[in-house]
Order: C-alpha cells, then structure tokens, then sequence
C-alpha cells in the first residue's frame, strides 16, 4: 500500500454525511411503526437496490427508500410486527473505497444505529440466520413483488420491462424480486408469502407534511426550468436545446436528475403524448409544450406549459390556446376537497358549456376541437382527474375514492386537432387541503400576456453569447 494511503486510513473521515439528510430519522421510524401495525405478528422484509453496473450515482430504490432512508447497495431490512424492532443487514466497510474512493459509508454497528435511528445494524453475513428463526415459527413474510423502480420510472415502467424479459424466448429471466421470494420461500417452507406493495402504497398516497415541502421545493425547480426554457427560446433552436435550460436549473438547485425524460415537443410533434426525441428544430410559427421535472430528493414534480417559440402568440394560436386555458381552469376550480373525481368533472362540465356559449369562435376547426374536449368529459366515467404524484411522477394511486388531504396529483387534459396532428396539453401539480386544493405550479405563467412577457427577458443563451464575444 501507498504511503500516502497508509496515512489517511488513520486520518478521520469528514464529507458527505454517511445517511440521508431528506427527513429526519423520526419520519422513517414512523414509517415503520405504521408498517408494523399492518403486519400482525408477522415481519416485512425488503431488499434494497445493488450497485450500479457503471460509474453511476447511486440512487435507492423507492420503497426500501421510503422505510429506511438508507442508501447502500444490497441492503436488506427486516421490520418486525411482533417485537415492533427493525433490523437492517449491511456490507462490511471496505476501508479502501471509504478512505481512498466513494468516502465515509454507512456500515454495521452502533454508529449506523444512532445514524439511522434503526434498531439493530447487523453484516449482511448474518441476514441467513435471523431468516431461519423467522422460518423456525413459520411466520406470516411480507415482501414486495413489483421490480424495484429507481429515479426517471414509474412503477409501470420497471413492471413492463420484467415482463418483456421474462417472456423473451431469448432471455426469460425472472425479476430480482421473484428471485428473492423464491429464495425465501426455499429457506421458509411454512412461512406464507405475501405481498408488501399495497401496504407501502397506501401509506405512500397521502404525503405528511415534509414530504409536501419536498415535492413543493421538486415543483418550485421544475417551474424555473420551464421558465428558464421560455426566457430562452427562439426560432431556430433545437427542442434539445430548451432541455438543457431545465437541466441547468435542476443541477443548480440540487436534483439528482429528471423524474421521466424531457418532453419537448414543438409543432406536429405536440401530437404526442411522450415525444422525447427532443431534435426538431423550432419553427417561428411553432408552439413549444413543454413537460419537463427533476427528481429531487426521491420526489417529483410533473409541470407542463405551452409557449410560442417566436414569443408571441398568432392569432389563431391566441384563439386555440385560450379556449383551452379557460375550459382547464374550468377544471380545475371545480376540485373540492372530500369530492369523488367523477362528481368534480360534472360540475366542471357545467363550467365548460357556461365557457363554450359565451366564447367568440373565429376558426371552426379549433371550435370542433373545443367541442371535443368538453364532450370527452361530459361523457367521462372515470373516477380521476389524472395521476398521482410522489417518489414517482405516476406514483401509487391515491388510497381513496375521494380527495382527501395530503394527496398530490396533476390534471393534464389535452385538446388535440387530429387533421393539423397538433394539440395543447397543460400540466399543474393539485396539493389537496384541509380546505380546498392548492397549485403548487400555479407560478409558472400560463395566461398569454405573462408568457409573452417572460419571453421578452434574456435567457442562458444570451449570456453564452456574451461569453463568446
């Protein structure tokens, strides 16, 4: 060994804090307690993400995450229904990759205790023999099935991908999860193997309120993105460019990345649902809509906005984008907190026919496409105004029928022209209250005079050219 190396092993270890500063330990202890007091005298045991195949941040997986706070690869937790005492299992330290590589880890011991507010932090090593005991009672196990989803997925997304793999005649490997229950299953014959996913989910849909303070910050970053995106647009450039004007913002604020990729669509690509291409160039007669948020701290945000990439509406744009703003906010000033969704789009249809009879259409095209819109309402059976949001941009679903305080979601209803394949589609983060509801987004501009306004200021662009002079 290096002498050097052998100096800083001796050296005590200062930097980056050893476990996640998101909550304290009290929220994930909370967590925790609400778990045990599902599980009966059964335990919960769940596995948390391996290390990345490459030179890659780590990021925890979302359901080991929201029950520990631990970020450390192939960490394993046992949360115990009957003595009400949680047990996670750790890799040993590896001194070299603390003092020389990654800095200070956390590890087994007392100083993972006092830092995780968990109690008992065991090797990895020993995980066999607590599941034997647990095995030798024949105790209820608690586990989740679903593939385990990182940062820029939603749960659909990694389920998806395991079934695409498993019924590949070329591949037809089983996911991490179905590998685990199975070895589980070996080392606990007489042990019933159930489903931890719905418990963790119903907790998940209805955010306490540091989580809403973090989703609300994850919303603020994702709002100066789009803002920023505005400032700097112009014919000419690449959606890719307007990418890059988020993600600037994102880093600068402290995301660890996108919560889904950048939907920036410009013309017939406003089509589209998830275009991520991000390569047209735009056009002085575009529209630009733009659907763009950071994963911040395990939370997302999900905002979208529709500019003119020439900063100024046309006035066929003007007319397009107005009736669609007004049936929108007909929408969304209909939500009531205690209300089921379907009755809210009732009384929003109402709204829309009262918006419909007293606006000055000029273009029969954009009053079919309006008409549409409403009509898709009017005749709606669903029971939701859109997704939910959290750890994931489409997050577990709400835990009840009606919207109740604490639940977080987006409305993005688009108005589409199938003849022209273009369509405007607005986005708002909705934080239910004990009154009401609140838009976390509601700052980023979507009236046309404050658009046109942002668009007038000068953007990262300009100071690069200024750079260049």
């Amino acid at each position: 060994m290096h002498y050097f190396a052998l100096l800083l092993i001796g050296l005590p270890l200062a930097g980056q804090p050893v476990f996640t500063d998101v909550f304290p330990r009290d929220e994930y202890a909370a967590r925790r307690a609400r778990v045990m007091a599902k599980l009966g005298d059964g335990v919960a045991i769940i596995q948390g993400t391996t290390e990345r195949p490459g030179e890659q941040p780590l990021r925890q997986a979302n359901q080991f995450f929201y029950i520990s706070g631990v970020v450390e690869p192939r960490a394993i937790l046992i949360v115990d229904g009957k003595t009400h005492i949680s047990t996670l299992f750790l890799n040993p330290r590896n001194e070299r990759r603390e003092t020389m590589m990654f800095g200070p880890g956390l590890y087994p011991g007392e100083d993972a205790v006092r830092s995780t507010g968990i109690e008992a932090v065991l090797q990895r090593s020993e995980f066999q023999s607590a599941l034997e005991a647990i095995a030798k009672e024949g105790r209820t196990i608690y586990t989740p099935f679903r593939p385990e989803v990182l940062g820029c997925a939603s749960a659909s997304d990694p389920i998806a991908l395991a079934r695409a793999t498993k019924s590949d005649p070329w591949d037809g490997r089983a996911s991490r999860e179905e590998a685990f229950i199975e070895h589980v299953k070996a080392a606990a014959p007489k042990s019933a193997i159930e489903n931890l996913d719905p418990i963790l989910d119903e907790l998940r849909g209805t955010k306490s309120p540091r989580e809403i303070a973090i989703i609300r910050e994850a919303t603020r970053i994702a709002g100066l993105g789009i803002i920023e995106a505005m400032r700097d647009a112009r014919p000419g450039m690449k959606e890719y460019e307007l990418q890059a004007d988020a993600e600037y913002v994102f880093k600068k604020y402290g995301a660890y990345g996108p919560s889904y990729f950048a939907l920036i669509a410009t013309g017939e690509n406003t089509w589209y649902s998830h275009y991520h291409k991000n390569t047209r160039a735009l056009d002085a007669g575009d529209l630009v809509q733009f659907d763009y948020a950071p994963d911040f701290k395990y939370y997302s945000s999900d905002v979208t906005r529709v500019f003119p990439a020439g900063g100024k509406f046309s006035p066929r744009q003007r007319e397009f984008y107005t009736i669609y703003l007004r049936l929108y906010q007909a929408l969304m000033t209909s939500i009531q907190v205690h209300a089921r969704p379907a009755d809210i789009i009732k009384h929003a249809v109402v709204k829309m026919d009262t918006v419909m009879s007293k606006f000055t259409f000029t273009d029969a095209t954009i009053k079919q496409a309006a008409t549409t819109f409403v009509e898709r309402y009017r005749n709606s059976r669903a029971n939701s105004l859109g997704h939910s949001v959290g750890m994931e941009v489409h997050d577990v679903r709400n835990p009840t029928d009606t919207l109740e305080p604490g639940q977080i979601f987006t409305i993005e209803p688009a108005m589409l022209i199938p003849a022209e394949h273009v369509g405007i589609r607005l986005e708002d983060m909705i934080l239910i209250t004990e009154s009401g509801y609140e838009n976390l987004s509601a700052f980023v501009p979507v009236e046309i005079a404050d658009i046109e306004k942002m668009m007038t200021r000068h953007g990262l662009s300009d100071a690069q050219v200024q750079l260049k002079k």
